[in-house]
């Protein structure tokens, strides 16, 4: 029997794990005949099961679509059909105070669909499940569910996924649970800050260990540092504005912060930025203010930007360049 290939750190006929760093692809390891074997073991199964029947699905907190959870999609990818597993109502169950999310909503399939040349030229799918209806299950019964329920062929996770309730399972849990149910368990490790910037955040917080997170990506915007935020999401930040009340002089549109659809950076004025009125095709460089109620973008094309905003449109993106507040 060949040696096993380095972060190749068991295979069983049904389930496999590996642990890889970020860069590596972990495809790359797997011999041709376990290869052929998970190719027919996502085959999609019978019909009358979920939406994400066959597929791969990622595991965890998909708030700021951020390069961490884009690397867990593109190891789903590497397998099978990739989908994110993400759950509804959270903050209302678990009583967190509400807050802006990272991404509009209304924006997420475009994020999803900018990582595809990352996932084989295919867009990872947002799947959704009820919070409600899975808090209490326990990690067997979590795993159960996304094997018969749900009739997934695999999972990715990270080294510190937990589940289940009250987080009793992780991730090593996670692997000998998806064996027993006869899916693929793919465990990689965290994709680590570069940067560092917020090194000592999480000296009180063992989840938090200098890997990239939304955490990190809500205290760069809380600070104005859009070159580093970037660096987090793998993008610029776009902040979508839905359109009402808002005020046109010349040049200059404001509207009040009540149409924001998600989190903007801190206050203050952000010079290379960009905005998106109606489509990516209408797309004018302009720079942006944000005070303490409203926002502010002022547009050098004044003609082209009146022959625009005199279309039908309801809401725009704008883009933050990588300089700060």
């Amino acid at each position: 029997m060949a040696a096993r290939p380095p972060h190749f750190l068991f295979s069983t006929p049904r389930s496999m794990v590996v642990k890889t760093q970020h860069s590596i692809r972990f495809n790359h390891f797997l011999p041709s005949a376990i290869k052929s074997q998970r190719e027919d073991d996502c085959a999609p199964p019978h019909e009358g099961l979920s939406s994400v029947a066959g597929g791969v699905v990622a595991l965890g907190k998909f708030d700021a679509l951020h390069i961490g959870h884009r690397e867990l999609a593109i190891q789903a990818a590497k397998v099978g059909v990739p989908f994110l597993l993400s759950f509804v109502g959270m903050a209302e169950v678990l009583g967190w105070e509400p807050r802006a999310p990272i991404v509009a909503k209304c924006d997420r399939k475009r994020v999803l669909s900018s990582w595809a040349p990352y996932c084989g030229d295919i867009t990872p799918v947002e799947y959704e499940l009820e919070f409600s209806k899975v808090r209490h299950l326990t990690p067997r019964q979590f795993v159960e569910m996304l094997s018969k329920k749900l009739g997934v062929c695999g999972v990715v996770a990270g080294e510190n996924y937990r589940f289940g309730y009250k987080a009793a399972g992780d991730s090593s849990e996670l692997v000998k649970l998806a064996e027993e149910y006869g899916m693929g368990a793919y465990i990689i490790n965290n994709v680590m800050d570069k940067n560092q910037y917020y090194g000592n955040m999480g000296s009180n917080n063992l989840k938090e260990q200098g890997q990239v997170s939304s955490t990190r990506v809500r205290l760069a915007l809380a600070k104005g540092d859009m070159k580093y935020v970037s660096e987090l999401l793998g993008r610029q930040h776009r902040l979508v504005v839905m359109l009402k009340d808002q005020e046109w002089n010349q040049h200059r549109l404001s509207a009040q912060k009540s149409c924001f659809l998600n989190l903007p950076p801190k206050e203050g004025l952000y010079e290379s930025c960009s905005v998106l009125i109606g489509n990516d095709k209408n797309v004018l460089p302009c720079k942006v203010t944000i005070d303490a109620s409203d926002i502010h973008l002022e547009l050098h094309d004044a003609a082209t930007c009146m022959r625009i905003i005199s279309q039908d449109f309801q809401c725009l993106g704008i883009d933050f360049g990588e300089s700060g507040a």
